[in-house]
């Protein structure tokens, strides 16, 4: 194994991360580098990446302690990142190479001189390594935002609503790489034959099931090759999904023959799996209005076989739907820890901001479901603000809804990503 490339590519990676906007989930997978790299060197770099990402907080905290709080260098700071998170969150890198490898690849980047620096920080904590570790422990006790690596602002908000030991637990699944979750698609394979082609494909699996997704359906890829190589992806038999995202389409209830409306459908996982609901009878039209995304939702379109979705960047000019899903843009805490750059960019005004859009999606969606129609409103937010108090203000403005049920998904109680789903019933008359 080659175990310098992986770090220089991390290196590389976070070094630009937050150029033109871009999240460092994107700038990894784009990187030209991480192509050339084996599955294990793969793994290791985006380990390395997003483990610096999520705990910079934590490891700005250990280099102060070091160095006085003095300033330093942006790519010193990254190297002693790259070191530290070696030495104390991945037990399976040997204390010697870690400090060797940052050091050198400290040298290769130019930075010789501050060789003596790096090697003298790292070697420091080394030999405090017991009592570093005991701090770490303390810390996530006595000032949970900085000891599980969040923005204090965030952690105020859920100890204010939850109290320490649920947000404790939250903070924890946050800074805990996610499984792999597959929806078998029922429009192109069934149960025993995608098990078998995953057998050949050396996907190690297991299903998993909960209220709302039923036997059969959704499955914990425990160990598997890169899955864009595999046939059984490229044929669509499969799509990549948390199973919190199913409970929006089961409580939307899509029926065959039906004409279904998807506000914001892009990448199209809801909307492949209303399509599989509906056994691809009756009409689904999917909007969104952002070109590169309206690209994607058209190509999971077509791999997954969903023959009744027509994808449009624009809402229909007129008509009447049985069903309206809005999966409303939102502040996203519910999927933090697959969106690692996400904690350091979210601001408090974000989320009165997106209030009022997502206030503004639903008071447009009402003209256009059908008298006894069903209204959907979705989220991947764990914040009221952007769920309860949001249905409760388009209930209050439009009488001739009614609120059929609402349910807020919380990884610490059902154990995936949260989300929040309203189901809101047109009235008859």
């Amino acid at each position: 194994m080659n175990v310098e490339k992986p770090r220089e590519i991390a290196i590389r990676v976070l070094a630009r991360r937050g150029h033109a906007g871009q999240y460092v989930e994107n700038l990894l997978e784009n990187e030209p580098g991480t192509a050339a790299l084996s599955t294990q060197d793969r793994a290791l770099c985006q380990e390395l990446v997003f483990g610096l990402v999520r705990w910079q907080r934590t490891l700005d905290w250990l280099i102060a302690r070091k160095t006085a709080g003095r300033d330093q260098n942006a790519t010193i700071r990254l190297l002693l990142h790259l070191g530290l998170y070696q030495l104390f969150w991945l037990q399976r890198i040997p204390d010697h190479a870690a400090v060797h490898e940052t050091v050198e690849l400290g040298k290769r980047l130019g930075f010789g001189p501050r060789a003596g620096f790096l090697n003298a920080v790292l070697r420091g904590f080394i030999r405090q390594r017991e009592q570093t570790q005991l701090a770490l422990e303390a810390l996530k006790q006595t000032d949970p935002a900085l000891g599980y690596s969040h923005p204090a602002w965030l952690v105020e908000r859920w100890l204010a609503r939850w109290g320490a030991d649920k947000t404790r637990r939250l903070l924890e699944w946050n800074n805990t790489p996610p499984p792999t979750y597959a929806r078998r698609n029922n429009l192109k394979t069934n149960l025993p034959a995608l098990a078998a082609r995953w057998k050949e494909e050396g996907v190690e699996f297991e299903e998993r099931q909960w209220d709302w997704t039923g036997p059969g359906l959704v499955f914990d890829l425990r160990n598997h090759p890169p899955l864009a190589g595999c046939g059984s992806f490229k044929d669509g038999c499969f799509y990549v999904q948390d199973p919190s995202t199913l409970l929006a389409v089961e409580q939307l209830g899509p029926q065959p023959g039906e004409t279904i409306l998807d506000w914001c459908a892009a990448p199209g996982g809801k909307t492949t799996f209303i399509a599989q609901l509906m056994q691809n009878r009756g009409r689904v039209v999917a909007q969104d209005n952002q070109p590169d995304r309206l690209k994607l939702l058209q190509e999971n379109c077509d791999r997954l076989g969903a023959l009744c979705v027509e994808v449009s960047p624009a809402l229909p000019a007129s008509g009447e739907f049985d069903r309206v899903l809005i999966d409303a843009p939102c502040s996203n805490t519910g999927v933090m820890r697959r969106r690692v750059d996400l904690r350091w960019r979210l601001q408090p005004s974000e989320i009165q901001r997106l209030r009022d859009a997502q206030a503004a999606l639903l008071a447009q969606a009402a003209p256009r479901v059908k008298a006894g129609g069903t209204l959907v409103y979705s989220t991947c937010s764990l914040e009221p603000e952007e769920n309860e108090d949001v249905t409760g203000q388009f209930l209050k403005e439009h009488p001739g809804f009614e609120l059929e049920s609402q349910r807020q998904l919380l990884s610490f109680v059902e154990g995936v990503d949260g989300a929040y789903v309203a189901r809101l019933r047109r009235r008859p008359w």
